[in-house]
């Protein structure tokens, strides 16, 4: 990398460094204080809560995917996605105390799994919304094509959904280096001299518009859609009805609420790159705390997936349901000290068995909008 010329800046995961302070205009060390102490943090909640949420709806989904529909295909690769992307995390949070110490090609590797990672995410939510308004509109659970052909389709959708997402990840994977700066070395993107103004700021506008706009475009028609739908339907249940339709609400507004202030400092930041329009120490400081601020809200995304598309989802829960009452079951036979113990036991699976035929009469006549 001893090609590249550290002219101009620009990076998700470090945002202490900037051209005016490399050049003494301006002093940053309350930039570099707060992130110390805000990043690690928030970084060390979403991922203690995220691989949580996303480990169980890995270990949930994944048994007998085969016979699950593409929006449960998604929300297996959603899933993992969101903890490959958490797992990254710790090596943010120690950047930004200590800074890098794992090597170049560390940093690249981490850089382009949280790039890739977090747009595979935002891909996955626009192909879930897809396939909800294709059920409906199909009047249809999805599950009704499950042979191999059906199965192929589902693999390509995703496997396209990750290699563009993968494409996305790749100017990370080239221009990520290690720089030295304020006695430590920080890990972030440098672009060379020869790399112009436009083409820089041509790499984040693809990246706000995959990674937000087109998902939440996509995400807003389809969803609207379904509602339209819903809300029309007669044979539905009012009360359903209304069930289904906020959590739809829920799913565009919590995805509105965490992604968009984040991108818009990001198209703030490209505005600045392609025009320099930002010449004060204060206001650069200040767009500074606000990329790390919105940014870490942008993750918090990445621990409330499980919640709105497979928690609230009675098929989620018949499906956790029955893994508890396999697991009384499986108590029950065993020997116990005591006489009691088996008799809890065996109640629980009967208690349980009994929630999951509730759960299963009401996912039959909610599945096509349930999410």
């Amino acid at each position: 990398m001893e090609d590249y010329e550290y002219q101009d800046h620009e990076d998700v995961n470090d945002s202490y460094y900037d051209p005016m302070e490399d050049y003494g205009v301006c002093d940053k060390a309350t930039v570099r204080s707060f992130r110390r102490v805000f990043l690690p943090i928030i970084y060390s909640l979403a991922l203690v809560v995220g691989l949580a949420g996303n480990t169980l709806v890995v270990l949930v989904y994944a048994s007998r995917l085969r016979q699950r529909t593409l929006t449960d295909v998604c929300i297996v690769n959603l899933a993992v996605s969101d903890l490959l992307l958490l797992l990254t995390l710790p090596f943010w949070a120690a950047d930004a105390v200590y800074g890098w110490e794992l090597g170049l090609t560390a940093c690249k590797l981490a850089s382009f799994l949280y790039s890739t990672n977090f747009s595979c995410g935002m891909l996955m939510l626009a192909c879930i919304s897809v396939d909800r308004y294709r059920a409906v509109a199909h009047n249809t659970t999805g599950r009704a094509g499950s042979g191999p052909r059906v199965r192929r389709q589902r693999i390509l959708v995703c496997a396209a959904l990750w290699a563009l997402a993968c494409l996305l990840g790749i100017p990370e994977l080239i221009f990520s280096t290690l720089k030295p700066s304020h006695h430590r070395t920080a890990c972030i993107s440098v672009y060379p001299h020869s790399m112009a103004r436009a083409a820089k700021a041509a790499l984040e506008l693809l990246e706000v518009t995959f990674r937000f706009l087109a998902p939440f475009i996509t995400m807003l028609v389809c969803y609207s859609l379904v509602g339209r739908a819903l809300s029309q339907a007669a044979r539905v249940q009012r009360i359903r009805k209304w069930r289904a339709l906020r959590v739809l609400l829920a799913v565009v507004a919590v995805f509105l609420l965490t992604q968009l202030p984040y991108n818009v400092v990001k198209l703030c930041r490209t505005m600045d790159l392609m025009y320099m329009l930002v010449t004060d120490c204060e206001v650069s400081k200040a767009w500074d705390h606000a990329l790390q601020v919105t940014e870490s809200l942008a993750l918090i995304h990445a621990c409330v997936n499980p919640l709105l598309y497979a928690f609230i989802g009675s098929s989620f829960r018949s499906r956790v349901l029955k893994a508890a009452k396999h697991l009384g079951e499986k108590l029950s036979r065993r020997p116990r000290p005591g006489g009691n113990e088996p008799e809890v036991a065996i109640a629980l699976s009967t208690n349980t068995n009994h929630q999951i035929q509730s759960e299963s009469s009401e996912e039959q006549e909610t599945s096509n909008f349930t999410m």
